[in-house]
C-alpha cells in the first residue's frame, strides 16, 4: 500500500470512528441535552404576542408558577410526567444526524491537521498547537455539520414546548421544509456565530485536552485501557463544559423557533438573569458532557481499534494510530 492510500484510509478510520461514535454518544446522552436545552430557552416558554392585558397578566402569573430546575434528572422527570417519554426525545434524530457528521468531520480535520502541525522527527504535537488543530477542526464540523442540526434540534425542542395542537413542526423533515421555505438556506445558519465560537472553543479544549493528557500518560507508560480512555474523555468533557457555556447558552437562544439574533440573544440573557446568565444550564451541560465525553472517546477507539486491521497494511501503523 502506498503512503498516500494508507494516509487516505487514516483518515477514512478517523471519519468512521467519529461518526459512530458520535452517534452512539448523541443517542445515549439525549435527554439530558433535551433538559439543557429547556433550561436554556428559560422564560420563552408558551409566551404569545397577544397584546390583551388580561392574557398577558396571566402568562405571567403562570410563569412564576414554574419551577427552576437545578439539574436535568428533574427536569426529565417533569417532562417524562406532563409530556410523556416521546417528548423527552424530540428534536433527537436531528442530534444524531448532526453528531454523526460533527464528529465524523471534525475527528478527520484533527488528525489531518495534527500530522500537518506535528514534529517531522518526533510526530509529537506541543500543547499549543493540538489546541490550534481542535480550534481549526471546531470551525470545519460548524459550517458542514453542526450548525444546521442544531438549529432543527433547538426549534423543535423550543416548538414542542407549544403542545402538539399549537406546534409548527410535525418532525426534523417539516422543520427544514419550513425553515427554508421562510428564509432560505440562510435560515439553517441562524445562530453560526454562537455555534461556531461554541464548537471551534469546545473542540480545541475536548480534542486537544484529550490528546495532551494522551500524550502525557504514553511518555509514562500508562496503558490506553477502556477505563483510562472513559476517564480522559470525562475530564476533557469537564474542561469543554466550563470554558464554552457561555457561546452554548447565546447559541441556544438564537436558534429557537423565532426569529432571534445573536445580538438579540445576548441582550434577552444579559438582561433576564445578567452576566451570570451565560452560565445557565451549565451543572445540566456538565452532567452529560462528562458522561458524554468518555462514550464519545472510549467509542472512538474501540471502533478505531477493529478498523485499523482491515484497512491498514503495515503492523506498525495499525499498533500506532490513535483517535483524534
Amino acid at each position: 500500500m502506498s503512503s498516500h492510500d494508507s494516509t487516505k484510509n487514516t483518515l477514512l478510520i478517523s471519519l468512521l470512528s467519529g461518526g459512530i461514535a458520535g452517534g452512539v454518544e448523541g443517542a445515549l446522552t439525549y435527554p439530558l441535552e433535551f433538559a439543557k436545552t429547556r433550561i436554556q430557552l428559560g422564560d420563552l416558554a408558551k409566551e404569545s404576542h397577544s397584546s390583551e392585558p388580561k392574557k398577558r397578566q396571566q402568562q405571567q402569573q403562570q410563569k412564576k408558577k414554574q419551577p427552576r430546575f437545578r439539574n436535568p434528572f428533574s427536569v426529565a422527570i417533569t417532562v417524562y410526567r406532563n409530556e410523556g417519554i416521546k417528548s423527552l426525545y424530540k428534536g433527537c434524530s436531528a442530534q444524531i444526524i448532526g453528531s454523526v457528521g460533527k464528529d465524523g468531520v471534525r475527528f478527520m480535520a484533527f488528525d489531518s491537521i495534527k500530522s500537518t502541525f506535528a514534529d517531522p522527527e518526533t510526530g509529537a504535537l506541543t500543547p499549543a498547537r493540538n489546541l490550534l488543530a481542535g480550534l481549526i477542526s471546531g470551525v470545519c464540523a460548524s459550517v458542514t455539520a453542526v450548525t444546521p442540526a442544531e438549529r432543527i434540534k433547538t426549534a423543535l425542542i423550543d416548538d414542542a414546548r407549544n403542545g402538539a395542537t399549537a406546534s409548527r413542526f410535525h418532525g426534523p423533515v417539516h422543520a427544514v421544509k419550513t425553515i427554508v421555505a421562510e428564509d432560505g438556506l440562510v435560515g439553517l445558519y441562524r445562530g453560526f456565530i454562537g455555534t461556531t465560537l461554541k464548537q471551534a472553543s469546545a473542540t480545541a479544549c475536548r480534542l486537544g485536552s484529550y490528546n495532551i493528557i494522551k500524550d502525557f500518560e504514553s511518555v509514562r507508560g500508562i496503558e490506553q485501557t477502556i477505563a483510562v480512555n472513559f476517564a480522559n474523555g470525562a475530564v476533557a468533557g469537564t474542561i469543554v463544559t466550563l470554558v464554552t457555556q457561555p457561546f452554548d447558552t447565546v447559541k441556544t437562544r438564537s436558534q429557537t423557533a423565532r426569529k432571534t439574533t445573536t445580538v438579540q440573544a445576548v441582550r434577552a440573557i444579559v438582561a433576564e438573569a445578567g452576566v451570570r446568565g451565560f452560565w445557565r444550564g451549565t451543572i445540566m451541560r456538565l452532567s452529560r458532557t462528562v458522561v458524554s465525553g468518555g462514550i464519545l472517546f472510549t467509542t472512538a477507539e474501540s471502533v478505531a481499534k477493529v478498523l485499523r486491521p482491515l484497512l491498514l497494511s503495515s503492523p506498525g501503523e495499525r499498533i500506532g494510530g490513535k483517535v483524534g
